[in-house]
């Protein structure tokens, strides 16, 4: 009986030391949760800013480049992972003008041609492979790249190219190329008369289909070309085309389209490249990929009524297809390719321009029309300019625009070293600091 009051006694002291053991516990947990909110509530990281330690020894993938064409030391880059950079003393100094904005990836940058102080951009690089980074729509500044303004589009996420109209400012029309790993957004062409402030779907066709490419005839603002692209990004697969695929051509500055496919490979297309010969606007060059062994280089001599196949040449459409004309001479244009390539013949062969001391991969080029042996070449190591027609480069070796895919760092003193592997610019590494007054040098 003793032993029993005894293990009784035993319980109830057991139970009740648990029980408020527990209830301290819960009262410390839920002082501790609170006091860890607070802190953290309360922290201000305000302070803290991100510096840049480059390497810009091979920079990084360029989008496109908008040159003002009567002062030519002033051009604008847009980089597909690096955001939008100026110069206007010919690349001897670069200036990042759009660090603070919504999107880091850049798809295209244009000059207003009746007044050079406004700039556009559109974000979202306008290439479809799987480190393709999505953009926050389009920007505006009217002030040279010192501000910008989001002026909408925000569902595009990726966007190809931007036409101003050249005798108003107001009219402004946005190729679309559409989310790369979704269906729907905003895809088609996009026209606003209003300088940005309103949006009007001038071209649409389905959920998977946008506007890798367009163009204007420099002699007549009124006449668009469009190339539709139908493709869909999955983890497993990347389709690159279908039967939506297409070109479409407006006479009344982009308002109403027609299909201009006359000639051109029926069946499924993937990415259509465009080029309109500035001395002959009547010439418009499209490379095409196409079943059935019909892809190649296609060509209109009528303002395209009609197409005719010049040659086989093609890139990788998922990344390059895209087809520039010479400013001068019209049997003259560009292929932007790993290796660039020029046609002397309207597009029936192709020969390397020579890159023996360039990096490779490239995706915009500017030729000069007062000069059409000076260049400008983006590439997935940043710009090379040339002023003999790619007989020797010089490499803007000042432009931080290297991709990394992953970094990691040492222990080492006084100033620890960063490494990482890059986007087709092998592993790198450097200091997180140095002593000298030019800060980290290439």
């Amino acid at each position: 009986m003793q032993y029993t009051k005894t293990l009784a006694l035993l319980t109830l002291l057991f139970i009740g030391c648990y029980t408020q053991s527990t209830a301290q516990l819960r009262k410390n947990k839920k002082a501790t949760t609170t006091q860890t909110t607070n802190t953290l509530d309360d922290l201000n990281v305000g302070s803290l800013k991100f510096r840049d330690i480059g390497p810009a020894n091979t920079s990084g993938r360029i989008s496109d480049f908008a040159v003002d064409e009567e002062m030519p030391s002033t051009y604008y880059i847009a980089a597909s992972s690096g955001g939008v950079w100026k110069t206007v003393n010919a690349g001897t100094t670069f200036e990042p003008i759009f660090d603070s904005q919504g999107s880091y990836s850049i798809g295209c940058v244009t000059l207003d041609p009746s007044n050079k102080s406004t700039v556009w951009v559109g974000t979202g690089e306008n290439n479809n492979q799987r480190s393709v980074a999505y953009g926050d729509g389009v920007y505006k500044s009217i002030d040279g790249g010192n501000t910008w303004t989001n002026m909408g589009l925000k569902d595009t996420e990726h966007i190809s190219q931007i036409i101003v109209h050249p005798e108003d400012s107001d009219i402004v029309l946005v190729a679309a190329v559409g989310p790369l790993w979704n269906s729907g957004g905003e895809r088609g062409v996009y026209l606003t008369t209003d300088g940005g402030e309103t949006w009007e779907a001038t071209l649409t066709i389905d959920q998977y289909t946008g506007i890798a490419d367009m163009i204007a005839d420099p002699s007549n603002p009124d006449i668009i070309y469009a190339a539709a692209h139908q493709r869909a990004r999955h983890v497993f697969t990347y389709i690159g085309g279908g039967p939506a695929s297409s070109i479409y051509k407006s006479t009344d500055g982009g308002k109403t389209w027609k299909e201009s496919a006359t000639g051109l490979p029926g069946g499924d297309k993937g990415r259509i490249g465009l080029s309109i010969s500035p001395a002959n606007p009547t010439m418009v060059y499209a490379i095409v990929e196409a079943q059935d062994d019909k892809s190649g280089v296609y060509r209109s001599t009528n303002a395209g009524a009609s197409w005719q196949k010049r040659g086989g040449h093609v890139t990788s459409g998922n990344y390059y297809q895209e087809i520039i004309s010479d400013p001068v001479n019209p049997e003259v244009v560009f292929s932007m390719d790993t290796w660039l390539s020029k046609s002397t013949d309207g597009g029936k062969s192709f020969q390397r321009v020579g890159e023996i001391t360039k990096h490779v991969d490239n995706h915009c080029i500017w030729i000069n029309p007062n000069n059409t042996n000076h260049w400008l070449v983006g590439c997935d190591g940043g710009i090379y300019e040339t002023w003999d027609a790619a007989a020797t480069w010089d490499f803007k070796a000042n432009l931080p625009l290297t991709q990394f895919y992953k970094v990691s760092v040492d222990n080492a003193t006084p100033f620890y070293n960063i490494y990482g592997g890059t986007q087709d610019n092998n592993s790198m590494g450097g200091p997180s600091r140095t002593s000298t007054v030019h800060g980290i040098r290439n």
